[in-house]
C-alpha cells in the first residue's frame, strides 16, 4: 500500500492511496493532519498503513470533537451508564471538556491539545474562576475522555485512542482520618438525641457507606437475626432529586451481621422512629426507610454529610468525613486481629486486596503481630537454646 507526507504550514499531512472505488473508479485517499516534525509525520504514515492493511479503514469525516462527544453521550452513556454516573459524564463533557477541545477535528485531535488542556484546566480550570482543578478531577476528566476516545475507535472514526498517548496528572493521595475508641465515644455522645445518631451509630458499628445507609429499608434489616442486607443505594441528582438504584457490585451486595447492642440500638430507634411516623400521621411500614425524617421523607447525603461535619469539628474532630466512618470501622478491625477477608466482606469491597491496599497502614501492626504470634507457638514447642 502507498502512501507519502508533505508539508502544509506548521504541520504535516500524511496521505494513503486506498485504491480506485469500485462503483465509480475514481481514486480514493486517506489523509490525516500531524503535528510535530517529519520523523513524527513518517511514524504516523507508517501506523496508518498498518491500519489499512489490516483492513481497518478510517472513514474520513469533518466531525468535530464536540460534535463526536455529543453523539457518544446520547448513543452510549445515555443507556449504558447509571443515572448518577451519566449526570456526572454529561457535566464534564460539557462544562470542561467541549468548551476547551470542541472545535477541534476528531480525526486531527493531538496528544498535545489534550496535555495542554489538562495543563489549562489545572492552572484556571475552575468554573466560577477561582483558580485551577484539582489533579484527581482533571484525572477524572483524562478518564472520561479516553473512554469517549476507545469508542470513536471502536466504531470506525479514529484510529487510535489519542488520551492513551498523554500523560494525566497524578492525584495527591490524602490521609485518612480514622479515630480511636476515645474518639468514637466522643463523637456519639455529641451526636446523642439529634436525627443523625442513629446513622452515625450504624456507620461506625458497620462500616456502610453513606448512600448504603440511606437506602436501607425495614425489610433490609432482621432484628432477631442480627443482620442487615444491602440491596440498594440513594444518589441525589441535580436539582435534589432522589434516585433509588442496586449496588454498584456484586460484591457491594451483601450481608452485614450486627453485635447484640446494635440490633438492640436498631430496634430503639424503630420504635422511636413509629412515635415520630403516628404523631405526623404517617405509618411506619417494611418499606420505610431506617433513616428519614419524621414525615417519611429521606434525608439527603449532603445534610448528612455538612451536619457530621459540623458537630464534629464542634468537639474539636477538625477534618474528619462521615466517610471516615468507614474507614474507623475497618481500621478498628483489623488492630483488633480480624482476619482482612472478614473487613473486606463487611465492607463490600470487590476484592481482599483492595481492602489491604486501602487499610495498609495497619498492615505494619498486624506484621508484628505475625512475628510475635509465630514466635510464641515456636517457643511453645522447643526453647530456643542459644549458641553453642
Amino acid at each position: 500500500m502507498r502512501g507519502h507526507i508533505r508539508k502544509r504550514g506548521n504541520s504535516w499531512v500524511i496521505v494513503a492511496y486506498l485504491g480506485r472505488d469500485p462503483q465509480t473508479g475514481k481514486r480514493r485517499y486517506q489523509w490525516q493532519s500531524v503535528k510535530g516534525n517529519k520523523k513524527q509525520a513518517e511514524k504516523e504514515l507508517t501506523a496508518l498503513l498498518t491500519r489499512l492493511e489490516n483492513g481497518i479503514y478510517i472513514k474520513p469525516t469533518k466531525m468535530t470533537v464536540e460534535e463526536y462527544l455529543e453523539q457518544w453521550l446520547q448513543d452510549y452513556v445515555s443507556s449504558n451508564v447509571r443515572p448518577r454516573t451519566r449526570e456526572d459524564y454529561t457535566s464534564k463533557v460539557r462544562l470542561h471538556i467541549i468548551p476547551e477541545l470542541g472545535r477541534v477535528g476528531l480525526t486531527e485531535l493531538q496528544p498535545s491539545h489534550i496535555q495542554a488542556f489538562y495543563r489549562k484546566k489545572l492552572e484556571s480550570g475552575r468554573i466560577d474562576g477561582k483558580g485551577g482543578l484539582s489533579a484527581r478531577t482533571v484525572l477524572h476528566l483524562h478518564r472520561i475522555l479516553s473512554e469517549s476516545l476507545e469508542h470513536a475507535m471502536r466504531w470506525g472514526y479514529v484510529g487510535r485512542n489519542v488520551a492513551r498517548l498523554v500523560d494525566p496528572p497524578r492525584a495527591i493521595h490524602k490521609e485518612m482520618q480514622t479515630l480511636n475508641a476515645d474518639e468514637v465515644h466522643k463523637l456519639l455522645d455529641a451526636f446523642k438525641g439529634t436525627i443523625y445518631y442513629p446513622i452515625t451509630y450504624l456507620a461506625i458499628h458497620t462500616g456502610l457507606r453513606r448512600s448504603e445507609l440511606l437506602g436501607l429499608r425495614w425489610r433490609d434489616v432482621d432484628l432477631d437475626m442480627a443482620t442487615l442486607s444491602v440491596v440498594q443505594v440513594l444518589l441525589t441528582l441535580n436539582g435534589g432529586i432522589v434516585h433509588f438504584q442496586e449496588p454498584k457490585t456484586h460484591k457491594s451486595r451483601r450481608q452485614v451481621s450486627l453485635a447484640p447492642s446494635v440490633a438492640l440500638e436498631l430496634r430503639k430507634h424503630k420504635e422511636d422512629q413509629q412515635i415520630n411516623y403516628m404523631m405526623t400521621g404517617n405509618q411506619l411500614t417494611p418499606d420505610s426507610l431506617v433513616f428519614s425524617h419524621s414525615d417519611g421523607a429521606p434525608i439527603l447525603p449532603s445534610a448528612v454529610s455538612h451536619n457530621f461535619v459540623k458537630i464534629a469539628r464542634h468537639i474539636g474532630l477538625v477534618g474528619v468525613r462521615f466517610h471516615d466512618l468507614r474507614h474507623t470501622h475497618a481500621t478498628l478491625l483489623l488492630k483488633d486481629g480480624i482476619h482482612p477477608k472478614v473487613v473486606q466482606e463487611r465492607l463490600g469491597h470487590s476484592n481482599i486486596s483492595m481492602t489491604l491496599d486501602t487499610y495498609s497502614h495497619v498492615t505494619p501492626d498486624m506484621q508484628r503481630s505475625a512475628a510475635q504470634a509465630l514466635e510464641k507457638v515456636l517457643s511453645r514447642e522447643r526453647p530456643f537454646q542459644g549458641a553453642n
